[in-house]
């Protein structure tokens, strides 16, 4: 059963599992590509609030931790679309990787964000977003995006819309640690909500969605009252000092983007689990706790039929 410290969920196998790693006994496998997405909107309550589901508590993984829409890079991801904003070169140089690369990441974004929560960041135009998702035909598509009987591209082009990835700004990335059986390599953005649209709960993988400021859902993790994996409350804090959604944004291309990568060691009998650059999750797990849970995790916010996202990939 999953265990959890100051509301940071972990799994009760880490320990095993870490110890096999360190033994050589265990080869990590090898991370899929996932992205997931913190939307904003201003709130009158000082700050910007940011939109967050709930895991069933029946899920396997991370089963009633808070995390943002988002999910897997779909391979159809890298198909020919619209696009507007900063190019897929130029998306390319921030992230780090190959155009084709960051295209399949930036859409799988803005597919991810439309499948579950329902808000799309296209329009028609390179400087219009669709104002409204919530009609039948809206939902018929969104539901063969998830059942993969349409490929964004597909969804895209046949509807004349153009991806706005100027709408989307890079924030972090975490990757699964490597004694985690399923491992993502997970990319956060910031996005506002567009004018005109609305959430609303389309995941499969979620019993509850809320509007809410970055300094509450830190402080209901800080109080045990509230589930949160590494990434989310680590990305969580990062906003706080920003007024605006549209601060956040601007704010979006000085963010360091080197993976977040956890990393376990064997210290006098005990495993010591750290992530760089964030204190708050080291834990010193005893011999004797075999079994009892380490702590955290990198992987993504929500993905549908994954950890479902950091981030995705749940966080």
């Amino acid at each position: 059963m999953s265990s959890s410290t100051n509301g940071q969920w972990y799994p009760p196998e880490w320990p095993d599992r870490i110890r096999a790693l360190a033994n050589g006994e265990l080869t990590p496998a090898a991370p899929r590509r996932a992205a997931t997405v913190l939307l904003l909107r201003d709130s009158d309550t000082g700050g910007p609030a940011v939109h967050m589901l709930r895991r069933r508590a029946s899920m396997a993984f991370a089963g009633g931790a808070y995390a943002y829409p988002g999910g897997g890079v779909d391979p159809r991801d890298e198909r020919p679309v619209a696009w507007a904003g900063p190019s897929r070169a130029q998306w390319a140089v921030r992230m780090g990787v190959d155009p084709a690369t960051a295209q399949a990441i930036v859409c799988a974004a803005v597919r991810e964000t439309f499948e579950e929560a329902g808000v799309l960041l296209a329009g028609a135009s390179a400087d219009t977003v669709v104002a409204d998702t919530t009609g039948e035909d809206w939902e018929a598509d969104r539901a063969a995006l998830v059942a993969h009987e349409l490929s964004f591209a597909d969804f895209l082009g046949r509807r004349g819309l153009v991806l706005r990835s100027d709408l989307l700004g890079a924030w972090a990335r975490w990757i699964t640690p490597e004694f985690e059986p399923r491992r993502y390599d997970t990319w956060f953005f910031v996005a506002a909500l567009p004018e005109g649209q609305r959430t609303r709960n389309t995941s499969t993988e979620a019993d509850r969605t809320v509007w809410i400021r970055p300094a509450d859902a830190a402080a209901g993790y800080d109080r045990g009252e509230l589930l949160m994996m590494p990434p989310t409350i680590a990305t969580l804090r990062g906003l706080q000092p920003y007024a605006t959604a549209a601060d956040a944004l601007a704010a979006a291309e000085a963010q360091n983007l080197t993976p977040v990568l956890a990393q376990a060691r064997l210290v006098g009998g005990e495993i010591v689990l750290s992530w760089p650059g964030h204190d708050e999750f080291t834990k010193h797990i005893a011999q004797t706790d075999a079994g009892s849970g380490a702590s955290g995790d990198g992987a993504p916010d929500g993905p549908s039929g994954a950890p479902s996202p950091s981030g995705g990939t749940p966080a």
